[in-house]
């Protein structure tokens, strides 16, 4: 007989280890330079010692008494299984097993589950299978015996005798633990069983102290815990460590970084709870065989879990109850004013496929008119092909076959597929399972019903109240929206056409007499808007629509109209009223600023202005404003021949728009013309100009370029305030001079900028501008100064030319100003 080897402590010997705990506890001196053997024997001497060797001899004892017996009973069900399919007796079929264990050099145990794994073929067999295989197809010289994989497949099968000769679940959870769990290094094993409701009740468990079991006894519906995901999900999860996923499960105070795997345990598509293994440090991801292994010991517990269905209620010990059957619910089915169906699981190989139609109710109608003979016997998918599609109709029958919680949903989308065409229909859904079964009821919207639902929806969202008023017999209907926008309750009554005015405003008399001799005289539809005096003091706005009904004789004998309450709407068209006058006059006073800004800044800054009379030097300048009048901005340029014979040249942009802008930008511009008269130097001049911008002009900002042009030299000395430098054409080259240093203006109080000197040679021209020539929202202003480069590059000869040019196929979007200054030596 194959003892196996405890790994971990048995959870179930509790009192050995407090007998030996309290022998530990004693003064008795356990030497590290003595063995184990010479050190048990001077324990004996001692009478704690010998108490406590006596408890360990008897737990081994135990052990191998329980071995034993799970081994034996392995054993005698290969010997039936020889029994029978030689023909002999046991004695012949006990040597027979004998002689085959010593001819393949494997223990009679080990041969006993190969035997029985060939005989059953089930989930089990494939597991074990699979471990005997592996062990057999590394037997080789040079390979080691996969005794740990035989070990293994016995341990499978010892779990299986033991689940199976068990009286309850919890017998079950201690044979899974010890026999095939604990090798695995699993402290702790948890079989939950699943309630209709979405509540889980712990049926059996082992590894946990009987307080810690009772603690989770019950979990209510709703409570996400570790079991509840994996039936949620009907999948295994598999978790290195509690902790990390913030769950709650049972035993997490003793393992809280403990690994854990939960696995659903169903068969035939059904899951009738869920198994957890627990492991007291994190878990490592586990081979395909360890999960295979798991896998079917969960398949073992929903075997156990079909047979036993447990009701738990305060202390009481679980006992077994008889699942209700199919007839039971066809009585129920039969009893419904609803149209029901009982579908009956079809499992084929193991697995859930289709449904059953069991049996219809009276009361059931087709979505596609077919009669009850047709549906009843056939299956789902046959019926109704269309249900695994859009609807997905049913994946909800098999997950609640599955999970047992019931499904619920309004004007869900049936689609029945009748030679080769699609019908649809619109139905109100209730799944829920009973015992084995499932009932499916749905409830197929009337079309009357519905459109009388709509009509009742767009009458009380639209504020509209129906009437009908028989002229002959005086006879009035109302509907309750009538009664609502007339704020008189049903039993005081509805209120004649005739007697419209006496509810009335009574400035609106004339047009309620207007209608009703149109209605009435004319006998013609007609309308009218009025204000009527509630009962509550309240006044609302009222059109009223109506048209006679005639008889053979031309005359009205029935009225029929509607009432809406339009006083939203009135008060809309008054507030609307008095804003398009508000903006009306708003827009007078934006369009008279901005003509006055335009005019502004057209008198400072002409588009164009007249040609400037310096030696040996053309200058040309060009201003565009901006598409958009109510974008008025701060471009500014400036070309002036100063008292010394030099040539000033700048451009420049105040930040923002609008009359500040302008006004700033004259600031700026005058006060660099009076500076330059000094004969100060271009970066003198902006550092001055920054002082200007930042104390006296309300801390304004803005960028500018500044050059000074010696005629007789041809050189050009420049500096920049933040602006993008100038641009040099010379031959059939242009390039951008280098960025300078230099602060925009205004942002702090003393800046310096630095300077630099160009020599211009004869033909070369030398350009000026603000970046509304160039800028673009959708790319870099690297790209915009390359394409500015390029067409520059192929200028035709004058200057103007170039210039205008430059405007024409400008690529700016940004809707802004743009100055250009431009100079060509000759």
């Amino acid at each position: 007989m194959v003892s196996l080897p405890e790994e971990h402590p048995d959870p179930a010997d509790e009192t050995g280890d407090a007998v030996l705990d309290d022998a530990a506890s004693t003064d008795v001196e356990v030497r590290a330079d003595v063995p184990v053997d010479e050190q048990s024997a001077l324990t004996t001497n001692y009478p704690v010692g010998r108490l406590a060797a006596t408890v360990e001899r008897l737990r081994r004892e135990v052990r191998a008494a329980q071995a034993e017996a799970d081994g034996r009973a392995l054993i005698e069900l290969a010997k039936g299984i020889l029994v029978e399919r030689l023909g002999c007796g046991p004695a012949q079929a006990a040597r027979q097993l004998a002689e085959l264990a010593e001819q393949a050099k494997v223990t009679p145990l080990e041969l006993a589950v190969d035997v029985i794994n060939q005989s059953a073929r089930d989930r089990l067999s494939d597991v074990t299978g699979a471990f005997l295989a592996g062990a057999k197809g590394d037997e080789s010289p040079s390979a080691p015996r996969a005794g740990s994989e035989r070990s293994a497949a016995v341990r499978l099968r010892e779990a299986e005798s033991g689940a199976l000769a068990a009286p309850d679940t919890q017998a079950v959870a201690d044979s899974l633990l010890q026999h095939a769990l604990t090798p695995l290094g699993a402290v702790g094993v948890a079989i939950w069983t699943a309630g209709t409701d979405g509540s889980l009740t712990l049926a059996g468990s082992a590894g946990f102290s009987p307080a810690e079991a009772g603690r989770w006894r019950y979990v209510p519906p709703g409570v996400v815990t570790v079991a509840r995901t994996s039936l949620t999900a009907r999948t295994g999860q598999w978790i290195g460590s509690l902790a990390e996923t913030g769950l709650p499960s049972v035993g997490q105070h003793h393992y809280p970084d403990g690994g854990r795997a939960a696995l659903p345990a169903g068969t035939g598509g059904r899951v009738h709870g869920v198994l957890e293994v627990v492991w007291p440090t994190p878990l490592e991801p586990q081979s395909p065989q360890v999960i295979r292994q798991v896998e079917a010991l969960a398949e073992l517990c929903a075997h156990t879990l079909e047979t036993y269905a447990f009701v738990h209620g305060g202390d009481t010990v679980s006992e077994p109850r008889v699942l209700p059957d199919a007839a039971e619910l066809v009585d129920l089915a039969d009893g419904l004013h609803d149209p029901a169906l009982v579908l009956v699981p079809y499992v084929d190989d193991g697995h859930l496929v289709d449904f059953h139609i069991h049996h219809v109710n009276s009361r059931f109608l087709d979505p596609a008119g077919r009669p009850r003979g047709l549906i009843s016997g056939s299956l789902l998918l046959e019926a109704y092909p269309m249900a695994a599609g859009e609807s997905e109709l049913f994946q909800r029958v098999e997950r609640v076959y599955a999970t047992g919680e019931p499904f619920r949903a309004q004007r869900m989308n049936l689609t029945a597929l009748v030679d080769q065409v699609t019908l649809a229909t619109v139905a109100d859904i209730s799944i829920s399972r009973h015992g084995s079964s499932v009932l499916l009821i749905w409830r197929i919207e009337d079309e009357t019903a519905r459109l009388a639902s709509l009509l009742q929806h767009a009458q009380r969202l639209g504020r509209i109240g129906g009437f009908e008023e028989n002229l002959l017999t005086g006879e009035i209907t109302w509907n309750g929206q009538l009664f609502s926008l007339y704020g008189r309750s049903p039993a005081s009554g509805p209120v004649p056409l005739e007697e419209l005015a006496l509810h009335a405003h009574p400035d609106d008399a004339v047009a309620i007499g207007r209608f009703l001799r149109t209605l009435l005289h004319h006998r013609r539809p007609a309308a009218a808007a009025f204000r009527l005096q509630r009962p509550d003091e309240v006044t609302r706005h009222i059109r009223v629509v109506a048209e006679p009904v005639l008889d053979a004789d031309g005359r009205p004998f029935v009225l029929r109209g509607a009432y809406q309450d339009i006083s939203a709407q009135h008060w809309t068209e008054v507030a609307l009223a008095a804003t398009r006058d508000q903006l009306a006059h708003t827009e007078q006073q934006a369009t008279e600023r901005n003509r006055l800004t335009l005019q502004l800044q057209h008198a400072i800054m002409p588009p164009t202005q007249a040609p400037l009379q310096a030696p040996r030097l053309d200058v040309a300048v060009r201003y565009r404003p901006a598409e958009t009048e109510q974008l008025v901005g701060g471009d500014w340029y400036d070309a002036v021949v100063l008292p010394s014979g030099l040539v000033l040249l700048c451009v420049g942009d105040v930040a923002g728009h609008g009359i500040e802008a302008a006004t700033s930008m004259v600031v700026l511009r005058n006060a660099l013309r009076g500076l330059a008269v000094t004969g100060a130097g271009p970066g003198q001049l902006l550092t001055w100009l920054n002082s200007v911008a930042h104390h006296l002009t309300g801390s304004i900002t803005a960028t500018a370029v500044c050059g000074i042009y010696d005629p007789d030299s041809r050189t050009l000395r420049w500096a920049r305030a933040g602006h993008l430098p100038p641009v040099l054409v010379r031959d059939a080259e242009a390039v951008s001079l280098p960025l300078l240093k230099g602060l925009l203006l205004g942002a702090v109080p003393d800046v310096a900028y630095a300077e630099d000197e160009v020599q211009l040679a004869a033909d070369d021209t030398l350009l000026m501008y603000t970046d509304g020539l160039i800028e673009r929202r959708d790319r870099t202003m690297e790209e915009s100064m390359t394409q500015l480069l390029t067409t520059v590059r192929t200028a035709p000869c004058t200057l103007d030319q170039q210039l205008d040019r430059l405007l024409t196929y400008s690529r700016s979007d940004t809707d802004d100003d743009t100055c250009i200054v431009g100079i060509r030596v000759s």
